[in-house]
């Protein structure tokens, strides 16, 4: 192992690296093809971060033992390290809800965001400085299907996430998004490419394909598709069918979706954007644990099947944490339905190389998870402010 991919015991030493080099080079943005050298493919660990998304408090999840998450909280954090105190920035500018959340763990960075088209409550945000997988990807020479970020069927804002516009880094080293939007995108085009439509429907199915390619246009007008990419949505064409209802749905359909990935895909680095809990916003205080409980039965998957397959086995960590919590509010009937003010929530992580069975009692930022993987997987993010969280080392 060179230096550039630091073992699973010297993650600290590469942090000082980072700190004190100051990463000039990657940091103006030189590759190392420009700089002359050759990227080297990684060799792990691999990294699947989970978002225990739609927001959810430390009450239901990892502060009791009555918790509706016990996976997470009686076996996956007592192997690794768990940050009780992790927040979200109480500073002006900085939101808690989903949209924003992700960005923060993509880059490290609580910056303000505006939906591009200034629609009203839209999330199509644009990172300004470069996501995890674009610094993963310019550091190591690893193709698009290995970078995956998987999004849930209801949230098509999130698929403009995929990478920032920063002119460095951007579309050339985006991840691949896997969601049922990307899974009809593959069907339709398949389709009409294959003539499968004529005269009135064939017209009807184009400008459907129109209306949904204008959901991302960025990812769009840049290459839509790799022959790996191509032959996932085929094989799961073939087994769920072309209707795309017969699959599972909600957050078990991005369990399924990331254990299909793993199998066949085989990334290094997987964020699963998982969002259950997030339907308690209709009033019904059961839609919250209900999906909290379905989010802890797919992180249990998505870990059994790392223990399972000899390409993860070993060789992958786990990191766990909500886009944003959930509020307190005893005034209404379901206290928290809503997440206006709820900047507290929680990390852990756990695999080769994490310090095991470890509490951290001090407030730490949901801002340095992205600086926490990085180090994990031996690249530096260079743009973002969020401090790596040193204690997962030991």
């Amino acid at each position: 192992m060179t230096s550039e991919t630091p073992s699973p015991f010297n993650r600290r030493l590469f942090l000082k690296g980072t700190a004190t080099l100051g990463l000039s080079s990657i940091a103006s943005g030189a590759t190392h093809a420009e700089n002359g050298e050759k990227r080297r493919s990684y060799q792990g660990p691999n990294v699947i971060l989970v978002r225990f998304g739609g927001g959810v408090r430390r009450q239901e999840t990892i502060a009791s033992d009555e918790t509706y998450s016990p996976f997470l909280k009686k076996v996956l954090a007592p192997q690794g390290v768990l940050f009780p105190k992790m927040e979200i920035a109480d500073a002006p500018g900085v939101e808690t809800n989903h949209g924003h959340g992700t960005l923060y763990l993509l880059t490290g960075r609580y910056d303000r965001y505006e939906d591009v088209s200034g629609k009203f409550l839209g999330a199509r945000f644009e990172a300004q400085v470069p996501t995890l997988f674009e610094a993963f990807r310019k550091h190591y020479n690893t193709p698009t299907h290995q970078a995956i970020i998987i999004n849930s069927e209801d949230r098509t804002d999130e698929e403009f996430y995929a990478f920032s516009n920063h002119h460095l880094f951007g579309v050339h080293y985006r991840s691949t998004v896997l969601s049922l939007y990307r899974y009809k995108l593959h069907v339709l085009r398949t389709d009409l490419a294959h003539g499968r439509y004529s005269g009135e429907e064939e017209v009807r199915k184009r400008d459907e394909l129109r209306k949904l390619e204008a959901v991302d246009h960025r990812a769009n007008s840049a290459e839509p598709t790799t022959p790996e990419l191509d032959s996932f949505w085929d094989s799961w064409t073939s087994y769920f069918g072309r209707t795309g209802l017969v699959n599972p749905r909600g957050d078990r359909l991005l369990a399924e979706l990331g254990v299909w990935a793993m199998r066949t895909l085989q990334p290094s680095l997987m964020m699963v954007n998982f969002n259950d809990p997030d339907y308690v916003h209709w009033g019904i205080a059961s839609h919250y644990t209900r999906g909290i409980s379905i989010v802890d039965n797919a992180l249990q998957r998505l870990w059994e099947e790392a223990e399972r397959l000899p390409a993860y086995r070993g060789n992958t960590v786990f990191v766990v944490v909500p886009d944003c919590g959930r509020d307190t509010n005893p005034f209404v009937a379901v206290p928290f339905q809503h997440h206006f003010n709820a900047h507290h929530i929680f990390a852990a992580v756990a695999g080769p190389g994490i310090d095991q069975g470890r509490i951290v009692d001090r407030t730490v930022q949901q801002a340095g998870v992205a600086a926490t993987v990085a180090a994990i997987m031996g690249f530096p993010m260079p743009f973002a402010d969020g401090e790596a969280l040193e204690e997962v080392f030991g």
